[in-house]
């Protein structure tokens, strides 16, 4: 296994990352400084560590929660309206992870840490995103296990959903995945037509008493949560 895809899978950096510190001479094999991207490692025997000065460099990463609010893009492209970049211009260099759609609203992420992107938008499905959904059409909690076992969608069935019904016109889904309007579908599918989407959760990470267009630094233990 090349070192880079082993420090992405155990969370230490992302592979783009991983390459930067073994350029920069910061990751050691068996207590050796390793510079050449295609050394090979067993993950059993060899032992992968990374010096103080990368600890310093990760520590520096940082992860912004926003509440989006809705007609906000969520892109660096002008041209659908108003963006989350136009609305936070300070944190222009950071990145979206898992993107609200315009007409949705609430929690949103922006980083630089590649290791928190992966875990929030790899193919694992591991992390999982709440929301909370209001339809114009009456619906009946039995309804909603249609949802949980998954809707196909362009040929493939969506994973395995929770569910949670409020009242006539609102329940919380819990997915594990983020496909292309995903939830809109999924209720299009039972002719649901979706009046609000609201995301409230990311993994360990909520939207709390934040109101629209408001934003706070990712906490400390978020970081470790969201990594482990």
């Amino acid at each position: 296994m090349r070192i880079q895809k082993y420090m992405s899978e155990k969370g230490i950096a992302s592979r783009r990352e991983a390459e930067r510190l073994i350029m920069l001479g910061l990751v050691t094999v068996n207590g050796k400084v390793v510079r050449e991207m295609g050394v090979q490692i067993d993950p059993e025997k060899d032992k992968v560590a990374i010096l103080p000065a990368a600890e310093k460099k990760l520590a520096k990463k940082t992860t912004i929660v926003i509440y989006k609010p809705k007609e906000i893009v969520s892109s660096r492209e002008k041209n659908e309206g108003k963006t989350i970049y136009e609305l936070f211009p300070r944190f222009a260099k950071l990145n979206i992870v898992g993107r609200l759609d315009k007409s949705s609203e609430g929690l949103l992420m922006l980083t630089d840490d590649g290791v928190i992107a992966k875990a929030v938008t790899g193919e694992a499905h591991l992390v999982e995103k709440e929301y909370k959904v209001t339809v114009r059409e009456e619906i009946r909690a039995g309804r909603l296990k249609v949802l949980e076992r998954g809707i196909e969608i362009d040929g493939v069935t969506t994973l395995s959903a929770k569910t949670e019904w409020l009242d006539n016109h609102t329940f919380k889904i819990i997915l594990r995945e983020g496909r292309k309007h995903q939830i809109r579908r999924m209720c299009e599918a039972l002719r649901l037509t979706v009046t609000r989407l609201l995301r409230l959760r990311i993994g360990p990470v909520s939207l709390g008493k934040m109101k629209p267009g408001e934003f706070r630094v990712l906490s400390a233990k978020e970081v470790k949560l969201l990594k482990k």
